[in-house]
């Protein structure tokens, strides 16, 4: 498992629709050796912290394997590194196999696994096109946030060590599947609500689901 792209980026204006929206989704590969921070790596910076950032979202990873797909699904764009607004493109680490709570050793700087990408309006922006925001989270192919537990440098090409394996197993791909295609699963909905490194606003909407709600 490694680092394939290291990948940063400023807000900036884009036009949409007549209108001027802020988003920081265009980030760009740097050849350098970043210092990362509980909030994010450095010349990063999220434009609307009440979606995205913050301590649970510091870091996107999202897997290269998957570019190859989305190449086959959108044959006339474009897709470098990072063109999904990812700081980690990964190799080697999948949805269905991470676990909310793994931690991970990048570098010098240790992660937490905390919750799956959900795609906002600006993914749309970035692709050209609304309907491709329900495509992406149907693929199941969302990446997957970090928080960070030990601040340090990460660079392209660095190994990602698995350094603690979650015992609850309950995977990223878990929690995209309750919300979208297995809302109704109870069993799975309670071990969500019990999770440990799931973030609350996460486990409150699933407790809304339960028939019992005594987590």
């Amino acid at each position: 498992m490694k680092v394939v792209s290291l990948s940063v980026g400023l807000p900036r204006e884009v036009e949409w629709e007549g209108q001027t929206v802020l988003t920081s989704i265009y980030k760009a590969p740097v050849d350098r050796r970043l210092r990362v921070t509980t909030l994010n790596f450095e010349g990063d910076e999220q434009s609307d912290l009440t979606v995205h950032g913050g301590l649970d979202k510091a870091v996107y990873a999202y897997p290269s394997e998957h570019y190859a797909y989305w190449r086959n699904e959108l044959p006339e764009t474009d897709l470098p590194w990072a063109f999904f607004g990812e700081n980690l493109t990964t190799e080697g680490l999948f949805e269905s196999d991470v676990r909310i709570g793994d931690r991970f050793r990048v570098g010098s700087a240790e992660f937490i696994v905390t919750q799956p990408r959900l795609p906002c309006y600006k993914l749309g922006i970035r692709v050209g096109q609304m309907a491709f925001i329900k495509r992406f989270l149907k693929s199941g192919r969302t990446g997957f946030y970090f928080a960070v537990t030990t601040v340090g440098e990460v660079g392209a090409g660095d190994a990602i060590e698995r350094i603690a394996r979650a015992e609850d197993g309950l995977t990223v791909s878990d929690i995209v599947n309750l919300y979208t295609v297995d809302a109704k699963n109870q069993e799975l909905l309670r071990r969500a609500t019990r999770s440990a490194a799931l973030p609350e606003s996460w486990k409150d909407y699933f407790r809304k689901r339960l028939w019992e709600p005594d987590a």
